[in-house]
């Protein structure tokens, strides 16, 4: 058994832990006018929450420097010095091997490109789970930088029965303590007036007691800190309310039953889908109108011209088409910071685990699997912390077959067309559309762990957090941050693309074909004989016909008729087809698309200028029937689940696998998986009459 006392420094173990000796803090004077403030604490101990506290809305979201591991970094003030707080990635140690883990440890220590060591290290504590947190504790303090502990949750603690001393809890670790409830704020003022008075003060780290030295305790460091949190947490705190256990034990036995937590699962999604397309409807109707009536006064200002097209046509239709869909992603994002703030998400991922392992995928697979529904992106970069290969290559060549946030509006616009200004069916359908996503990757899984890719996943090992009432703050904050990501693809990557695409709709200029001319001489006639009604429908047949000829005509025109052929057993024309070929830049422009080859906006001053949903409704083919009928709708909206159309992705997974075997190989089975499944659903629909 290791308890004999800690002596000073314990330099050789963190040696072996970091590579370095101890360290020693700085003054206020050595420091500077800047101070770079570490947060560091367990997964699920509400950093992010204290993070928003601290910083609120000024903060970044950006990767590390030469990683792919995403931090956020805010700014505050504390007196006269400008506080640098840099929110590092939640973990349990820092001795361990995972990029995550390797990442916190260099950038305690000063060795990340470009960033120096922390002045200050905010240390928090879940005081609700006091013993897990002291073992990652023991490992701070001993880097000997100047640490302040933040005790969250207090109010959780007290509502179980929880006793915490904090005062001994601050003489056990060797460093200032204080209670706080991020989530509300309580706490926060004293925290940082602690912060501000051990910068103002030399930091001489305390030696902690009752931690052996490795050569005092011989092939046992690792228990050795298990027992000094255990001591240490049992000398700090006392009780535990019978009946908050029982109470998480009740709701856990329901959340986490292998049919009804599915059931719950999907039941709750249904309902975040039937209150995104509730709560949206409006807004999403004020931003049409305005971009609309944007519009309407550029082309009434403007004369005509190639300018005029570009500006109402190529920028207000193409990215009014995707902000119009802003609403919807933020109430996605506010209501799922909300789920993973109570500690629900992690209840659905121990549910999913069960079916995750049986078709091959293995349990840490699920983190990047819920990064997934935001962007494939970093759920691809986060597969690092699988350790095993097949486990990794496996996980990496599904995760693009959940539906990304850039699918929503994808999503919106089908949907709409499916089952316009009923939202409980369009909640059906959007709600079917992530579940359909959610099996294919499990079916590809299946498939892949019984052919390409044979073995068995390792199981998910994860805790389950307290239930607690979630930070509204945080969740503002979070949809706020997704918000800024979305309006700045549609500022950037959707703008050049929607400029692109109507340069490509609107050369080369052909001569209006003859059965133009003929309509606008009778509708000339028709105005000179006084029926003006009359003559203003043909002058409007007219420039739709003229319209529809340049299109046809155009280099997008063309390049959409030689893919045609290969469409139209999906029900898609070649316009669609132009759209699919434009999305692979990113899925949303497919909206933007529409908007520009089905002309959104090209009515300039007309006041009666339709919307893109409008458009859609009612374009037609060349033989009158509707394009976006129900079998088409269904057909597209199949095939955007299920298709890869994101070259981003492709290039992080080639990054990821070390070359282009991986990334065209998921490029292809995703293309025949979104082509077969598109075609047998419009080819079925089509056979029961469906229209």
């Amino acid at each position: 058994m290791c308890g004999r006392r800690f002596r000073p420094g314990l330099e050789k173990e963190i040696r072996l832990i970091t590579g370095t000796s101890v360290g020693v803090g700085r003054t206020a004077t050595e420091i500077g006018s800047e101070l770079l403030v570490a947060l560091i604490g367990n997964p699920n101990a509400g950093k992010t929450t204290l993070f928003n506290a601290l910083t609120g809305l000024r903060a970044k979201t950006a990767n590390f420097p030469g990683t792919t591991i995403e931090r956020r970094v805010g700014h505050t003030r504390l007196a006269a010095h400008r506080i640098r707080l840099l929110d590092l990635p939640g973990l349990y140690s820092l001795s361990g091997t995972n990029p995550e883990e390797k990442l916190v440890r260099d950038a305690l220590l000063g060795r990340l490109a470009g960033q120096r060591q922390p002045d200050l290290v905010v240390l928090l504590i879940d005081a609700t789970n006091l013993e897990r947190n002291l073992y990652l504790a023991s490992q701070v303090l001993e880097l000997g930088l100047p640490v302040v502990v933040a005790l969250n949750m207090i109010d959780l603690a007290e509502q179980a029965a929880i006793d915490v001393d904090v005062e001994r809890l601050g003489s056990e670790l060797g460093c200032p303590v204080v209670p706080v409830v991020a989530r509300t704020g309580r706490g926060i003022p004293e925290l940082r007036g602690l912060l501000e008075s051990v910068v103002h003060r030399p930091w001489t780290p305390t030696p902690l007691e009752g931690v052996p030295s490795p050569e005092e305790c011989e092939g046992c460091p690792f228990k050795a800190r298990f027992d000094w949190a255990e001591q240490v947490g049992l000398r700090c705190s006392a009780g535990r309310s019978p009946a908050h256990g029982r109470r998480t034990d009740r709701i856990d036995r329901v959340l986490t039953h292998p049919w009804v937590g599915v059931t719950a699962f999907l039941g709750i999604m249904f309902a975040v889908f039937a209150l995104i397309f509730w709560v949206a409807e409006f807004p999403m109707d004020w931003i049409d109108r305005g971009f609309a009536t944007a519009g309407v006064a550029l082309g009434t200002w403007m004369p005509d011209g190639y300018l005029k097209s570009l500006l109402v046509e190529g920028v207000i239709g193409g990215v009014g088409g995707v902000l119009v869909f802003l609403p919807q992603i933020c109430i996605l994002f506010f209501f799922l910071s909300l789920l993973e703030d109570t500690g629900y998400l992690a209840r659905a991922a121990f549910v999913m685990d069960r079916l995750m392992r049986r078709v091959g995928l293995p349990g840490k697979a699920f983190v990047p699997m819920i990064s997934a529904h935001a962007c494939a992106i970093p759920a691809i970069m986060s597969t690092r912390v699988i350790e095993d290969r097949r486990d990794r290559l496996v996980t990496m060549l599904v995760l693009p077959l959940f539906s990304c946030s850039a699918r929503i509006p994808v999503y919106a616009i089908l949907t709409a067309l499916l089952f316009p200004h009923r939202p409980v069916l369009a909640a059906v359908v959007f709600t079917g559309a992530y579940s359909l996503g959610i099996a294919a990757a499990l079916g590809m899984a299946f498939v892949f762990k019984g052919t390409i890719l044979p073995g068995e996943s390792r199981p998910l090992v994860i805790e389950l957090p307290s239930y607690k009432l979630p930070s509204l703050k945080t969740a503002l904050l979070t949809m706020w941050d997704r918000a800024r990501i979305f309006v700045r693809r549609a500022g950037s990557i959707i703008l050049a693309v929607s400029i692109v695409l109507w340069a490509l709709a609107s050369f080369p200029g052909t001569d209006p074909p003859a059965e133009a001319h003929s309509m606008l001489e009778r509708a000339a006639r028709l105005s000179s004989a006084g029926d003006e009604v009359a003559a203003a429908e043909l002058t409007r047949s007219a420039e739709s016909l003229v319209s529809q000829h340049a299109l046809a005509n155009s280099f997008a025109g063309r390049i959409g008729h030689s893919i045609e052929p290969v469409l139209r057993p999906l029900g898609f024309d070649w316009q669609i087809g132009v759209g699919i070929l434009s999305s692979f830049a990113a899925r949303e422009v497919i909206v933007s698309t529409l908007a520009v080859v089905y002309g959104v906006g090209e009515s300039g001053a007309d006041p009666d200028s339709r919307s893109l949903l409008q458009t859609l409704q009612q374009a037609e083919r060349s033989d009158g029937t509707r394009v976006f009928n129900t079998a088409t709708a269904a057909s597209l909206l199949i095939f955007y689940v299920l298709a890869m159309q994101c070259l981003s992705t492709q290039a992080i997974t080639r990054r990821e696998t070390g070359g282009w075997r991986w990334p065209l190989f998921q490029l292809g089975y995703m293309t025949v998986l979104a082509y077969l499944c598109a075609l047998i659903t419009f080819q079925l629909l089509q056979a029961a009459g469906v229209t």
